[in-house]
């Protein structure tokens, strides 16, 4: 069985920046002592989960415009936290805050135009609130900027515009921008192509990163940029699937029903594709899975085929972990 997914990671990354740094040159000028004071009650009742107590403090002060209660007062709309989900009060209060230049807020905004969240989806309104967000250096921002340059989306398509704003966050050590610069070198767009490069960025990018690290057992599976090294390949294969990362799933059956890297097993094979088509239902994975499922199958037995379903069972009430 020598069939292989050879797919190479597309990604598209917009995030709510929840936890970022909130820039404090924002603030209102007139009484910040006493604003600042509300707003500490208000980050104490956040953190604690009262979020009616901190919706109330955060709108008086959002009200008499204090940019920072603005923002998380955004973030309690966009997040449904303690209110009813409401993306349209979302943007009117995250566009408060980023009319007075606080990044976060208008990284977020861009957000929200990019998406189509409270307002009609405008990739040129998102393109320029992103600009104004990565020019507090906001690496999400960044990104997401290489993205839209990357897809044509708000702009002319231009690779090695991509390539900067790529660039500017992996260097902040923004892991999704560093699996997306390992991938315009993968590719060769915007720079010359140049495997060992991309092994480098996903190198970087690869803790906790369950694409990067699909990339890199891609890397050792094909010997692109490294060896050939079968049991590492299976070793970054193995870190990403268990994170939930299908086409992983799909390359770690694959490999198991070659022998390759690790001892031929049928009943870890069919279990690997059967998580994977379970897991994601684009009709690549589906068909492909299904395309795996069957080679292996043939070679099964029927009691072989259960066990290996109530495996697949098992690790997915377990979250992939331990399997």
């Amino acid at each position: 069985m020598n069939q292989r997914i050879n797919q190479k990671l597309l990604v598209c990354v917009c995030l709510f920046a929840l936890g970022a740094q909130v820039f404090a040159d924002s603030l209102p000028d007139a009484s910040i002592d006493i604003y600042e004071e509300k707003y500490f009650y208000a980050e104490k009742a956040l953190d604690a989960g009262d979020y009616v107590k901190a919706e109330k403090l955060l709108r008086t002060l959002a009200e008499q415009g204090y940019a920072q209660a603005q923002f998380k007062l955004g973030l309690i709309y966009a997040l449904g936290n303690g209110v009813p989900q409401d993306y349209k009060e979302a943007v009117k209060w995250h566009r408060l805050a980023a009319e007075q230049g606080l990044g976060n807020a208008q990284f977020n905004l861009g957000v929200m135009y990019d998406q189509g969240n409270g307002v009609p989806q405008d990739y040129k309104e998102a393109v320029k609130w992103y600009l104004l967000a990565a020019g507090h250096g906001i690496a999400e921002a960044q990104d997401n900027l290489g993205l839209m340059y990357s897809n044509g989306q708000g702009v002319p398509q231009e690779y090695t515009e991509a390539v900067k704003w790529h660039r500017l966050a992996a260097e902040q050590n923004f892991p999704s921008a560093q699996t997306n610069l390992g991938t315009k070198y993968y590719l060769g767009q915007g720079v010359t192509q140049d495997f060992h490069m991309a092994v480098g960025w996903w190198r970087r990018a690869e803790r906790g990163n369950s694409k990067a690290q699909f990339n890199l057992g891609l890397m050792y599976d094909l010997g692109k940029g490294v060896s050939q090294e079968y049991k590492e390949a299976l070793k970054w294969y193995r870190l990403a699937a268990e994170q939930g990362h299908a086409s992983a799933q799909l390359n770690l059956g694959v490999m198991y029903g070659n022998g390759q890297g690790v001892p031929k097993n049928h009943v870890l094979a069919y279990m690997w594709a059967y998580i994977a088509t379970t897991n994601d239902a684009s009709s690549k994975i589906q068909k492909l899975s299904t395309e795996v499922l069957s080679l292996v199958a043939r070679q099964m037995k029927s009691n072989q085929i259960a066990e290996a379903r109530e495996l697949a069972g098992k690790c997915i009430s377990n979250k992939f972990k331990g399997c």
